[in-house]
């Protein structure tokens, strides 16, 4: 037999004998799922992977809250476009890093941070440098104490107004000029919920409002809240805070918004990410993990990765498209894990 012919059969042995990565979604919609995407040094551990964003180079950068066993404490990870690690930095947001967006400003791009455990929203470079921070907005009225803020994520208009959901606190939405100067607040709040938390609350209010985006797929931009509990939705506002409709089909529990091309991405914590079309119809739910008695996350969460089942989801908490039209999610458990689905369809 020719070395060639050897060759030949070594190829396809390897081929045959490799494990074969799967594969979720349908038609143009289909994607190649590869978990574990990131790789880290060893010296830092991922814990709670809350957030993720492509900067316009490519990297992705992932808001983490930082293992236990992890020798560093830096909670902002960025890796290049292969999953390498590139830097990381951000130890004073060890345990509350959780919103992230990435936003360019000029020639320039900046990160929108939410930390959800010491109660504040900053603006960084992407090398994280300080641009400023904001705090309890106690000139709203409804706090008494700074640890009753705990923002989730944040949105920005067009015209720069800021949009913060205490998705952890009070439950209110905060608006606030480019400038950072409050402007109004409404939504909210956690005393309704209190008072029957199995409710689902008037249009105007929200509970647990976590995710939060302006919509500008419109004839106006709008700005979208997405909350948990027993509202379960998609809430729709005015920019001056004036509610008009909800979407509750294919909507469990939001954890984040982003758009591209007409689709809406949302990764939702019971288990899937979902894509919907302009008239936000769910055209695809990615990854469902939900099992047969209806749980998701519960009892798994907590697990390793040997607990974890190929090609399903656990705890989506954040999500974003890449430049190609792949996607990075980032879940909610407590040993981390950044997925990339391969858009092959």
């Amino acid at each position: 037999m020719t070395r060639r012919n050897l060759l030949s059969i070594a190829i396809a042995t390897t081929a045959k004998g490799a494990q074969k990565k799967p594969v979720t979604g349908s038609g143009e919609h289909t994607y190649e799922v590869t978990h574990d995407w990131a790789t880290l040094p060893s010296h830092i551990q991922f814990g709670n992977t809350h957030g993720v964003a492509v900067d316009a180079q490519g990297r992705v950068i992932v808001a983490h809250t930082v293992h236990k066993s992890s020798q560093s404490g830096d909670a902002i990870a960025v890796f290049d476009n292969t999953g390498k690690f590139v830097k990381s930095w951000g130890a004073d947001m060890r345990g509350g890093a959780h919103g992230l967006l990435v936003r360019k400003e000029g020639s320039e791009e900046f990160l929108y941070h939410c930390d959800n455990v010491k109660g504040f929203v900053r603006k960084t470079t992407l090398d994280g440098e300080v641009v400023w921070i904001m705090h309890c907005p106690f000139m709203c009225g409804h706090y008494r104490k700074a640890t009753e803020y705990r923002p989730s994520n944040l949105a920005i208009a067009p015209n720069g107004d800021i949009y913060v959901a205490d998705g952890y606190g009070k439950f209110y939405i905060h608006q606030f000029d480019s400038k950072t100067r409050w402007v109004r607040t409404f939504g909210g709040s956690r005393d309704l919920m209190n008072r029957n938390p199995n409710a689902e609350t008037a249009p105007g209010t929200t509970i647990w409002p976590h995710a939060i985006a302006i919509d500008e797929r419109g004839p106006e931009p709008l700005l979208m809240v997405g909350e948990r509990g027993a509202n379960s939705r998609i809430q729709y506002f005015r920019l001056n805070g004036e509610p008009l409709h909800s979407v509750k089909d294919g909507v469990r529990w939001p954890s984040t918004f982003e758009f591209r091309n007409g689709l809406l991405l949302m990764p939702d914590l019971k288990a899937v990410v979902t894509l919907f079309d302009r008239n936000n119809k769910p055209v695809a739910q990615l990854g469902d993990g939900r099992q047969p008695d209806g749980k998701t996350y519960e009892g798994i969460r907590t697990q390793g990765r040997e607990t974890f089942t190929d090609g399903k989801f656990i705890a989506p908490h954040a999500a974003c498209f890449d430049h190609e039209g792949n996607i990075y999610v980032v879940e909610w458990v407590e040993v981390g894990r950044v997925t990339k689905l391969r858009r092959v369809g």
